[in-house]
C-alpha cells in the first residue's frame, strides 16, 4: 500500500472534499482522483462516495488504520535523520500544561530551550516525529505504575515524579469541609471536560469511576482558566493537590484530596531512544534524583 495514496486519502475523507485536499496537499484535482482511485484499485474495494464525498465502510475501517501507520512512517522518518544530523544546540521540549511542575524551572539552563505546551494526548507524537526533542507529559496512574501512553513510536520512558491528587471545589460546595473525598462520593457531580489541560476522570484503569455529567468543555491549555471555571461552580476538576491547593487559596475555595481510588498524578519524560547533546544534558537534570524510574 503505497504511502502517498493513502496521505491523499485520508486528506480527502478529512475534508470532504477532492478539491479541498488537492489544495492541501499541493496537487490537482486530477492528480488527488487518481490516487484515490489507484488505491481503490489496489484494495479492490470503494473507498468514498462522490456526491457527498464520505467514508464508505471500507473506507472507515481503512481510516482506523491509516492515522496509526503514517505516524509511525513520519517516526521512523524522524528517527533516522536524528542519527544522521549533528547534535542540535537548542532544544525543543514538549511539555502538557500539568507537566509544568516546580522540577522543570529548576532544570532549564539559561538559554537554548523553546518548550512547546501541548495536550498531553499530542506530546508522545510530537516527540517520536521529530517535531520535539523531548517530551513531558503527566497522567492518571497507580501509585509507581507507568503511564499508558499511545503506541505511536518506540520511546524511552522515564519516570520523573509523582504528586498527590485533590478536587478543587468552590467556596460553598457542600464537600469543601472534608478532609478527604473518594470519586464515589461524587458519582452525580459535574465534571469539566478539559482534554488539552484536566485530568480525565474517567480515564482507562480507574476501577472505580463516577456515573459523572460533563459541564463545560473547555479546550484550552490554560490551567489558570480552568481553575477559574471550577471555582466559579461550572464544574469539578480533578488536579495536582500543589495545583489545586494553590487555585483555592488564591480563589477562595477547597481542595480537597483524594483518598479513593488510590492514584497519583504522574509525570513522565520522553526520548527518542538515548538523547545526545544539549538534549541528553536536559534530560538528565529533568531526571537527576527521581525514584520513579521504569
Amino acid at each position: 500500500m503505497d504511502p502517498h495514496l493513502l496521505r491523499t486519502f485520508v486528506a480527502v475523507a478529512r475534508l470532504g472534499s477532492f478539491s479541498g485536499a488537492a489544495r492541501e496537499l499541493g496537487y490537482t484535482q486530477s492528480a488527488v482522483s487518481q490516487h484515490v482511485a489507484a488505491l481503490e484499485g489496489d484494495l479492490r474495494t470503494e473507498l468514498l462516495t462522490r456526491r457527498p464525498v464520505a467514508p464508505t465502510p471500507a473506507g472507515v475501517r481503512l481510516l482506523e488504520h491509516a492515522g496509526p501507520l503514517l505516524l509511525r512512517l513520519d517516526a521512523a522518518r524522524a528517527d533516522v535523520l536524528r542519527l544522521a544530523a549533528a547534535p542540535p544546540g537548542r532544544v525543543t521540549l514538549a511539555v502538557s500544561p500539568l507537566a509544568l511542575g516546580p522540577r522543570l524551572p529548576a532544570a532549564l539552563p539559561a538559554t537554548g530551550v523553546t518548550l512547546r505546551v501541548l495536550p498531553p494526548a499530542e506530546v508522545p507524537a510530537a516527540v517520536a516525529t521529530g517535531g520535539c526533542d523531548l517530551g513531558l507529559v503527566d497522567g492518571l496512574a497507580a501509585p509507581s505504575d507507568p503511564l499508558r501512553l499511545p503506541d505511536v513510536a518506540p520511546l524511552t520512558v522515564t519516570g520523573v515524579g509523582e504528586e498527590e491528587l485533590a478536587v478543587l471545589l468552590p467556596a460553598g460546595h457542600p464537600f469543601a469541609g472534608r478532609a478527604a473525598l473518594r470519586l464515589a462520593d461524587l458519582a452525580d457531580a459535574r465534571w469539566l471536560d478539559a482534554p488539552g489541560v484536566g485530568l480525565p476522570v474517567g480515564a482507562a484503569g480507574i476501577t472505580a469511576r463516577p456515573a459523572s455529567r460533563t459541564a463545560v468543555r473547555y479546550e484550552g491549555t490554560d490551567l489558570h482558566g480552568l481553575c477559574a471555571l471550577a471555582l466559579a461552580g461550572h464544574g469539578l476538576v480533578l488536579l495536582p493537590h500543589r495545583v489545586a491547593g494553590a487555585a483555592a487559596a488564591a480563589g477562595g475555595g477547597a481542595a480537597v484530596a483524594l483518598s479513593a481510588p488510590r492514584l497519583v498524578h504522574r509525570t513522565e519524560l520522553l526520548s527518542p531512544g538515548a538523547p545526545t547533546g544539549a538534549a541528553a544534558a536536559l534530560a538528565a537534570r529533568l531526571t537527576a534524583g527521581s525514584p520513579y524510574d521504569h
